[in-house]
Parts: C-alpha cells; structure tokens; sequence
C-alpha cells in the first residue's frame, strides 16, 4: 500500500473471512455446493482464517468446511473454540489448531494468533461452538497467553464490541498488560474501528466483501529488529491506523500504485479464468427476469413501495403459498425479513442474483388449523422482543441470520461525510478531495478513530428499522375472521413460532409441525421472478 519506503510498521489487509458460504452463486448453485469455491479459495494467500456461522447451520456444509478448508489453510486456519465430531469415532475434535505462533519474516515479530467465532448456537449437530467464556479458562489459552511474544492477534467471527472480544482482552490482559493486542471482528456487517486500551484495537471491514480493511501498526520492536541508534533508550510510541477501502480495480491501483496492465498477475489472471469457466458451468448469467425498479432491503421503509419486503409480502408470497390440498383454507404465511440478503436493483435478474438476495435452503413448514384468536397476534410476538422469548433462551433478535440486528442498530440512521479527510504520517490518502462534486451515495463511517477511515468519500445513505418477519395473509373471507387458519413459516422460524404460540395458549409442539413445501423460498423465488417479470432488460 501506499507507505513510505522505509516506513517499519505492520501493514495488515483484512475481509471477513467468516461466511464464506451462502450468498453467491459460485457455491451456492453446485451439487454438491461449492464444487469450485474450495478449489478458488485455496488460492488465495491467507495468514489467519477463522470460521463464520454460516459454514455451520448444516451439518454437510460443516463436514466440507473441515475436509476441504482447513486442509486447504493447514497451519493458518484456526478454530480456537470449534470442534468438529468425528462421524467415525463419534468424538469431538477441533476443527482446526486452536492456535498459531509465528515470527514475521521481515522484522522478527513474534506473534500469537487466535480464531473464535461467537456464541453462536445455530450449528449443526456435527460441530460443537464452545462459549468464548468457557474456552478461555482452559489450560491452552492460559499458557498461550503467557507466551513471550510482541503482538497478540485475535481473528475472528465475532463483533468487535460484543462480549466475547471483551472477555478475551481481560484475560489477555491479566497476564500481559503491556503487549500490544490487536482484534480483527466481524459477523455484524458494519465498518467499525474500536479502542481497548491504548496498545489494544479491534478493526471490522465491513460485510460482503464490500470493503477491504487496511490497518497499520507502528512501535511493535520485534526480537528480530535492528535499533536505530537514535532509539536507543527510548521506546517507539505505538500507533495504529485504518482505512475502510471500497472493494474495486480503481482502488487497487491507486494504492498499490500501477495500472490495468501492471496490477494482474499470471496466477491472478489464471484464477479469473477459473471463476469465469466455473460461473459459465453453473449457468450463473441466465436470465430469469428483468426487475422494474430497484428494491431495498434497509434503504427504504418498511413499509412501502420500494422495499423490498413490501414487495415479498405483497406479490411473491401470496402467490407462491399454495397447496391443492389445502387451498381453500385461510393462511398466514410467514417468513423471516433475515431470509433476504440484499437489495434488488432494476435490470437482469439472474440465476447468480438469486442466490445473492436468498441464498438459504429455508424451506416451508405449516401448522394446520390454528384458532385464529391466537394465530392473528403471532407477528406480533415475533417482532417484539419479551419477557416469553428472554425465559427460553430464545431472542427475536436471531431470527435474522442473527447478524441482521447489527447492521440495523449501528447504522439505522444517516452518518455525516467525513470532514477530515487526509491524516498525518504514513496513512493512505483518501481517493477524492472533501470539496469533491456529485459523491456517489455509500459509507460514511463513524468510529472510535473518528470519521476520517472511509478511503473514498460518498454521500451517506439512509437505512431503516425493519421488522424480525414479515406476513402475508391468504385466502381469507371477503368479510369477518375465520375460525381457523394455517399457519405456513419459513423453517428456520420454527422454534419462535412454536413458542409465540405456546405463550398464546395454544399447545402446538414440533410434532404437530407438517412440511408444506419441498421446494426452497429461493427457487420458490426465481420461478415467480420468471413468470412475472418480463425478460426484455
């Protein structure tokens, strides 16, 4: 990047390396999926990777994660609270080393990293996920923590301000006061830079791999270092940098300071060609439909004609909730706002745009015959937090994916463009100027460094509140209430919905859950797509 020549600090690149799966064609389209995305991934040269949750809601998606990833990332993929059973032995194993020691090449900095991923609960029964809390007082972590080393390194699934990382910084300093802890988070969608101390910081890039995190360090002395005799005596005063850069060419370029013919690389290049071959393979271009206009998931209220949920309640389920058998019975259909990934934008619909709106395998479960006196107040429930849900164990607030509440509490609003926007020292400099006209709308973060980290400045976008589910009623009388309904929800809703019933009276219990449909919202999805919206773009 874009650093003095005889600049002796730590430039480190991150992305949320969790969740790697669901969300993109590449992986999600193949039978069985991510027949290519292993073989891309591997690839790439990784330091640290960690696990997401999403490579554990299934139990053959957790089997590849550890028969393909983590022999792929020998030695740098970490699972520091993740065991994996052994199908063979029926024994938990770690997924992967739960930690790594190493010494940077260049300057002889001892470092000790770790991999954690949150309290996550949502896995599959092949994977344990131990409490961050738990896993830090076994004798591992404690003698790993009282290793000699310059830097401690903490990468992870987990949001930066949550408690997990809180608990781990307490105990790392508990025995290290002085060592420099730097955290890398995630799992909560949001660009966030965070201060722990004054030798400790945690750094977010963002979601999706919108963004490349670029943070740099400064006063780390290595073993390995030579001191300049001007230091002798002296201790360099530690510094720590970030900037939030927009994932495009453009920005590669700039920073790295070459050109669309000087930045690709023979084995870049051959991997391009690779991902090309395999999108042609999947079919990841076919056209289901041409969109209207754009939908927004969070950057339209809810509800209205512009939002994406609106338009889910309002066309897509009512019509593709049917079943011959039960077709004249009153519905409520309901599905989770968490079901939907992203926005749609008006063009070309395509079979990889699918995957990328819905990429889960949610399929349709029902009740039959629900009393509607209690059936008629379930949204309700589900969309407010109580005292119902805090008693099970149980938070609305997971009804997401459980990430969703993040992204919605830390940037519900409109933040203001940064002021200043050029910063001292060897930091990079931002793309365009404050004064810069017509900025294209995007992030304009706000963290604990101030609002100086986005590397390209935009105009800020507004997100909105939206609501845990969404519901849609069906072949309901021209007048008054039926007596009965079914009730037709996403499955991955179903502990929640069996419990707002339980909390209305009614005595509802997994046994009394039937399936409706085998087919997937996604697929569900596409077919509507494809018989409603014409395919002239």
């Amino acid at each position: 990047m874009r650093k003095k020549a005889d600049d002796m600090g730590v430039d480190v690149l991150l992305i949320d390396t969790g969740d790697r799966i669901e969300g993109n064609g590449l992986y999600d389209a193949s039978d069985p999926k991510g027949e290519y995305t292993y073989d891309i991934f591997k690839e790439q040269s990784i330091d640290v990777l960690s696990t997401g949750n999403h490579e554990l809601y299934q139990s053959d998606a957790a089997q590849r994660e550890y028969e393909k990833t983590v022999p792929n990332f020998k030695g740098n993929y970490l699972a520091s609270n993740l065991d994996y059973i052994n199908p063979k032995t029926g024994q938990a194993i770690p997924m992967a080393q739960r930690f790594r020691k190493f010494t940077t090449k260049n300057q002889g900095i001892r470092v000790l990293a770790f991999g954690f991923l949150f309290d996550f609960t949502g896995n599959a029964n092949n994977t344990v996920v131990q409490p961050v809390e738990k896993t830090i007082e076994e004798k591992w972590f404690q003698d790993a923590i009282r290793e000699d080393v310059d830097l401690f390194l903490v990468a992870g699934h987990v949001t930066p301000r949550g408690p997990e990382y809180k608990a781990i910084y307490k105990a790392i300093r508990s025995q290290k006061w002085d060592t420099p802890i730097q955290f890398f988070g995630g799992h909560s969608h949001i660009r966030d830079f965070t201060k722990y101390d004054s030798k400790a910081y945690a750094l977010q890039s963002g979601r999706y791999m919108e963004t490349i995190g670029w943070l740099s360090i400064d006063g780390i002395k290595g073993k390995g270092k030579k001191t300049d005799a001007k230091e002798v005596g002296t201790e360099a005063s530690y510094t720590v940098q970030r900037r939030y850069i927009d994932n495009n060419l453009y920005g590669y370029h700039y920073h790295t300071g070459l050109n669309e013919s000087t930045f690709p690389t023979e084995h870049g290049k051959n991997v391009s060609t690779f991902i090309h071959q395999a999108r042609k393979s999947l079919k990841l271009d076919y056209n289901y439909g041409c969109a209207p206009k754009d939908l927004w998931l969070n950057r339209a209220p809810y509800p209205s004609n512009d939002s994406l949920l609106t338009w889910l309640e309002n066309e897509v389920m009512p019509d593709i909730i049917f079943s011959k058998e039960r077709k004249d019975v009153p519905t409520l259909a309901i599905t989770n706002s968490g079901a939907m990934r992203f926005d749609i934008f008006k063009g070309s619909f395509s079979r990889d745009t699918t995957y990328i709106i819905s990429p889960f395998v949610s399929k349709f479960n029902y009740i039959k015959d629900v009393p509607y006196k209690s059936a008629k107040g379930l949204l309700k429930l589900l969309n407010n937090n109580g005292p119902i849900f805090s008693t099970a164990g149980l938070h609305t607030s997971q009804l997401g994916p459980p990430e969703q509440l993040s992204i919605l509490t830390d940037i519900i609003a409109p933040a203001q463009p940064a002021k200043d926007v050029y910063t001292s020292g060897g930091a990079q400099a931002p793309l365009l100027s404050s004064d810069a006209p017509d900025l294209i709308p995007g992030y304009t973060t706000k963290d604990d460094s101030g609002d100086d980290g986005d590397d390209t400045l935009h105009a800020p976008i507004s997100f909105y509140q939206v609501p845990n589910c969404i519901q849609s009623p069906i072949s309901f009388p021209s007048s008054g209430e039926p007596e009965k309904v079914d009730v037709v929800f996403v499955d991955f809703i179903q502990p929640w919905v069996l419990l707002a019933l339980q909390f209305s009276g009614e005595g509802y219990t997994s046994d009394d859950v039937l399936v409706y449909s085998e087919e997937t919202l996604t697929d569900m999805m596409a077919a509507w797509i494809k018989k409603n919206w014409g395919q002239d773009c």
